[in-house]
């Protein structure tokens, strides 16, 4: 039986056609709609992924469509639309255009998938997430950003090869804003249970966490058009999986804080717990005091995107 009657994926590019299969392959939902402008881009990848069901053995009914009316009665909507980081360019750069695109998605999840959970991906996640849930209305624990559990991700593997350990026992966190002000939690991060400061001195360890930091970026440089989408997706999966399965994760995702760290009114990369409703709750962790400050500096960061987008609002058209 799958985990969702319906899951819609808001954007066919790389991203959401590549999660698409993936959700398939996992057999995640009895029904997956790829939605997008384009025509004829969610219809083609939809089909493709769905001619690949005797193959592989899914059950899933994969549908492209352009109207955002195939939204309607969707239990999980994963938002993926918006463009893209193109070389030089920072997430908030994105800020205004990616808005605006979400802004009308938000309003047709309200109209149409009002019981939906909501998995924002487009960028700044920070900054989009809070967004998506302000113009939906959806209660705060159905909306959340894909971004602590692809960085945590990045940093484990890039540890692991580092220490050419199996990537698995690589176990931690990665929380803050999804850019350049994340923060690696060095205190909480460990291979097996030894502490890293046991293993990778201090000069590695702090060029293995800017690596971290510009990870996407490093990635958007090489490619010269587009951005990453193989472990990108591969982390949505992870999120959507431990919600349909009632998993009950503890995972780090964007979620909206109301009072959690000392935080309100925002959307930030902190740990929680993931379950079928959405986010359970919020798992405050102890911080050094230097990742208590890189940790405050991250919630600056989206503040300052967030009054740019309210002076956006407030501004006349």
């Amino acid at each position: 039986m799958s985990s969702f009657h319906k899951i819609v994926v808001l954007g066919a590019g790389n991203i959401g056609g590549t999660l698409a299969q993936r959700l398939a392959e996992r057999s995640l939902a009895d029904e997956l709609v790829l939605v997008d402008i384009i025509e004829g881009l969610p219809q083609g990848k939809a089909l493709d992924i769905q001619q690949s069901a005797p193959i592989l053995g899914f059950s899933t009914r994969v549908t492209g469509s352009t109207s955002l009316e195939a939204l309607r009665d969707a239990d999980l909507v994963i938002e993926t639309a918006g463009l893209a980081r193109k070389p030089g360019m920072s997430r908030s750069d994105l800020l205004g255009k990616n808005a605006d695109i979400l802004e009308v998605h938000a309003k047709a999840v309200r109209d149409f998938a009002p019981a939906a959970i909501v998995l924002v991906v487009t960028n700044p996640v920070d900054v989009m997430t809070h967004w998506f849930r302000q113009v939906s209305g959806l209660p705060p624990g159905r909306v959340f950003g894909e971004s602590g559990t692809l960085d945590t991700a990045r940093f484990r593997w890039f540890v692991a090869d580092e220490l050419k350990v199996a990537p698995r026992d690589v176990v931690g966190f990665v929380l803050g804003t999804h850019g350049d002000t994340m923060v690696p939690i060095l205190s909480l991060t460990s291979v097996a249970g030894v502490p890293l400061s046991r293993l990778i001195s201090a000069e590695r360890l702090a060029a293995l966490v800017e690596r971290t930091k510009k990870g996407g970026g490093e990635i958007v440089e090489l490619l010269k058009m587009g951005s990453a989408y193989y472990a990108p997706s591969a982390a949505q999966a992870e999120l959507v999986e431990a919600l349909g399965r009632n998993e009950h994760r503890l995972l780090g995702v964007t979620a909206h804080l109301n009072g959690e760290f000392g935080l309100t009114g925002l959307c930030l990369g902190v740990p929680v717990v993931l379950g079928r409703a959405g986010v359970e709750r919020v798992v405050e962790v102890e911080l050094t005091a230097s990742e208590r400050t890189a940790f405050d500096a991250s919630a600056t960061a989206v503040r300052a995107d967030l009054e740019i987008l309210a002076q956006r609002a407030r501004s006349p058209a």
